[in-house]
């Protein structure tokens, strides 16, 4: 089945992070966003995610495992599963050397799957408090990518060394509201595919551990698939629980 994948990735990924929970340093949050319409069209639109974070005096270990899932008129319209881990090496309270590996699978962008792997520098240059900072970060890796169908050149894959930049932005409005922006751009170095992704959103908090969360998310790809668009969209209204 089409899951199968990433439900074995998520598990495998989870593992070190559930291990971490005994110690009493992890942290996550569970995010669920279902938005049902009748009528002239009816559209089902599913948004899932699970964050966890364990940070000990030397080490940050951050996973993310998100899926996607639309429905329009008994049509499927978008399939997407992603799962994202990090692990940083922290010289100072600010400076740290991170490891990332990624992964996604994507129904409807023309790959069978994309993945890369990561490491580099990184630097939070600015913080105010515990909510507030700006971290960015610098690296190089590998992208391995497989198509759905053959490119011009007659491959079924491409797989390059890449350059990679990355901001995270967290800014605290109040004790309830936080404001947030993450940024990345994965550069080719032979082909000069470039993949730039952006997540702005904002959350306030309802009660206790619950928030609301509005999102907007953009993917470009500089040389998407034949057959696919290079900009990829979504704005998302969900529940956030934090534990």
């Amino acid at each position: 089945m089409y899951i199968r994948k990433p439900l074995v990735i998520a598990c495998l990924a989870f593992a070190p992070l559930a291990w971490a929970q005994e110690s009493g340093n992890l942290e996550g949050e569970a995010e669920l966003g279902i938005l049902v319409t009748s009528g002239n069209t009816e559209e089902t639109k599913v948004n899932g995610r699970l964050g966890l974070k364990h940070e000990t005096v030397t080490w940050r270990n951050t996973g993310e495992f998100s899926s996607r899932y639309t429905k329009a008129d008994s049509e499927t319209t978008a399939e997407e599963y992603q799962a994202a881990l990090e692990a940083d090496y922290k010289f100072d309270d600010n400076q740290y050397w991170y490891v990332r590996g990624a992964w996604e699978d994507d129904r409807f962008s023309g790959y069978d799957f994309e993945s890369s792997v990561s490491t580099g520098y990184g630097n939070r240059v600015w913080q105010s408090g515990d909510r507030s900072f700006l971290d960015l970060s610098i690296g190089g890796g590998y992208r391995y990518n497989k198509l759905e169908e053959l490119n011009d050149d007659g491959d079924d894959a491409e797989d390059e060394a890449i350059a990679r930049l990355a901001a995270h932005f967290d800014y605290a409005l109040s004790e309830t509201a936080l404001f947030r922006q993450k940024l990345s751009t994965e550069i080719g170095l032979e082909d000069n595919n470039t993949v730039s992704q952006s997540e702005t959103s904002l959350q306030t908090s309802i009660v206790g551990s619950l928030s609301m969360k509005a999102a907007f998310r953009v993917k470009h790809v500089s040389d998407a698939p034949a057959g696919t668009e290079e900009t990829d969209t979504e704005t998302s209204l969900s529940l956030l629980y934090g534990f």
